[in-house]
């Protein structure tokens, strides 16, 4: 007696996708999407749309933009703004890559510590660990005494409240960011493409600049975006370590909503912030597109 003929793939997986009733089921359907479309239009889009309503009094729509891109004092602080998040940015580069090629090449078994470490501080409240750097570095704190007692001083030196507080504290909050950013896509590195390189004849430097830095731009470019974006908007660090020298528009922000209650022009202003992260992220879009990367 013949055997019935196996059914092709495609037909065994249909027919295990019927139902009793004969109707397949259905793996997709747009009602699986609704809790989440619920969620980004009540937490992300009708917030937005409002703060842009908010910055767009009816009487004259565009004056709050008029004041900040026009007014010098402003100007500047959007100008400081680019600043403070680029310098930080840069010193997070120069910190965090070496950081990341130690991790991925020569820590080994060291390397679950090394996360350990630069996660750890993420766990810990921003105020806290901002406030540390407040009793490490005030007159009477932990450095100001070393010093005393080194001789190195004769009075202590009021190292808080300054611009390079702020840089110290926002390095310490976002070079992680850069340091895990960078190791994801340097672990994908083979190493037998830096020992080639050398096995012909290229050095150590040589090698690095060839091999492994382009190969490792991706990691360098997330990050960097990364921590430009969150650089804009922090406010907590230039209220807590600038003392008022350092004025970025997220501190204004802080400032319009608590002290002068002008709710839309501090609207207006987190909305040029948006942009900045807007322009961060076509960027790195563009920049993956042109890599490849779909």
């Amino acid at each position: 007696m013949s055997q019935p003929a196996a059914l092709p793939i495609a037909e065994a997986g249909e027919a295990t996708l019927r139902s009793r009733s004969g109707r397949p089921f259905q793996i997709s359907s747009g009602l699986w999407a609704l809790p989440a479309l619920i969620f980004l239009m009540a937490f992300f889009i009708i917030p937005l749309a409002a703060n842009i309503a908010r910055s767009l009094p009816a009487e004259d729509m565009f004056r709050f933009y008029a004041v900040l891109f026009t007014d010098p004092y402003y100007l500047g602080v959007v100008w400081q703004t680019v600043k403070v998040s680029a310098i930080t940015t840069v010193a997070c580069l120069l910190i965090g890559y070496p950081v990341s090629y130690f991790m991925v090449r020569f820590a080994g078994r060291w390397n679950s510590l090394i996360v350990f470490l630069l996660i750890a501080p993420l766990l810990t409240s921003i105020i806290m660990r901002t406030f540390g750097w407040t009793v490490l570095f005030a007159r009477k704190g932990l450095v100001n005494t070393m010093l005393l007692g080194a001789d190195l001083i004769e009075k202590p030196e009021n190292m808080v409240n300054t611009e390079m507080m702020v840089y110290v504290g926002l390095i310490h909050v976002l070079v992680p960011f850069m340091v895990l950013s960078i190791t994801s896509v340097l672990q994908g590195v083979n190493p037998s493409l830096e020992e080639s390189a050398q096995i012909l004849g290229a050095s150590k430097l040589r090698t690095f600049l060839t091999v492994t830095f382009p190969l490792s731009i991706d990691g360098i470019a997330t990050g960097c975006i990364l921590v430009f974006v969150l650089t804009n908007g922090s406010f907590l660090t230039m209220l807590l370590l600038g003392g008022g020298k350092v004025t970025t528009l997220s501190l204004l922000i802080y400032q319009q909503f608590t002290l002068t209650q002008n709710i839309g022009f501090a609207a207006a202003m987190g909305n040029v912030l948006l942009l900045f992260a807007l322009i961060g992220m076509t960027i790195q879009l563009r920049f993956l597109r042109r890599k490849g990367v779909k």
